[in-house]
Formats: structure tokens, C-alpha cells, sequence
């Protein structure tokens, strides 16, 4: 594992994505005799629900969410195990593990918040709101994209020296 120093963003996305799991955990122990035993189980494209579940459901999604946490919290340490797309070289390591690290740790932010949203908007038995999924997973994509976009731009300013 190569240390690479954390920097304020990556930090403060970190503490907010274990904010999250945590307040959810807390929310579905402090609110758990009021949720309806029967809760949405599925939602189909549109967010409509499409199939009900009884409320001991609830715990796959945050326990999924607690997995992708755990899981790319150990990837962003393991910087061995990263399949860049950019040469690494001694000029440019610090910064591209630095720019993939931060790329994990967003990625890592934006899943707890959809897991834990679909934990309790499900505990409320609501539709999920008409904009979800595409906002979801187009914020996934921006992330991709612009951290790709400033790898690329990197690795071609490092071959300009």
C-alpha cells in the first residue's frame, strides 16, 4: 500500500460518506417500530413501486451500501491493485494516485447516499421521485468522466516536460 497524503476533499467526502451509513443506521433504530411492515421491495425504471416486502427488507440496501463503503475504502488504499489508464511515472505518481484516490472516494459518497436513500425512502413507502435514477447514475457518469478527462490531461501535460 503507497501512502498518499488525504487531501481536505477527500477527507471531508470520507467522514460525510461514514456520516451517512451512520445516520442511517441510527434512523432505522430510532424509527423502526413506526415503519409499516410491509414496504416497498422493488421499484421499476420509472420509480414506481412495483413489488412490497416485509420492513426486515430494509437492511439489504444498507448493508449494501455498508459493503461498497468497506469495499472501496480498502481500494483506495491499495493503490497495486488500480488499473489506471495512464502511465505512472515518478513525475506524475503523487498526482494521479491522488486524482484516482479522489475519483474512489466520490464514487464512494455518491453510493452510501443512494443506499441510504433507498433505505429510507423505502421505510416511508414513497415512489421514488420521477428525477432518481437519472440523476443517480448521471452523477456516477459526470464523476467518471471528469476524473478520466483530468487523468488524460495529466498524464499529457507530465509527457510536455
Amino acid at each position: 500500500m503507497n501512502k498518499i497524503k488525504a487531501t481536505k476533499y477527500q477527507t471531508v467526502l470520507n467522514i460525510l460518506s461514514l456520516l451517512v451509513l451512520i445516520g442511517t443506521i441510527l434512523y432505522l433504530i430510532i424509527f423502526w417500530k413506526t415503519i409499516p411492515q410491509k414496504i416497498p421491495g422493488h421499484y421499476n425504471g420509472n420509480g414506481i413501486i412495483d413489488r412490497w416486502g416485509n420492513k426486515s427488507e430494509l437492511i439489504i440496501p444498507l448493508v449494501i451500501g455498508i459493503i461498497m463503503y468497506l469495499g472501496l475504502s480498502f481500494v483506495e488504499r491499495c493503490t497495486k491493485i488500480w488499473n489506471i489508464g495512464v502511465e505512472v511515472n515518478e513525475i506524475n505518481r503523487e498526482k494521479v494516485y491522488s486524482l484516482t484516490r479522489e475519483l474512489l472516494i466520490t464514487s464512494k459518497f455518491f453510493l452510501t447516499l443512494n443506499f441510504s436513500f433507498l433505505t429510507i425512502n423505502s421505510s416511508l413507502s414513497l415512489n421514488l421521485p420521477n428525477w432518481y435514477t437519472l440523476i443517480f447514475v448521471g452523477l456516477l457518469f459526470v464523476v467518471i468522466v471528469v476524473y478520466t478527462i483530468r487523468l488524460i490531461l495529466l498524464n499529457r501535460k507530465v509527457k510536455h516536460i
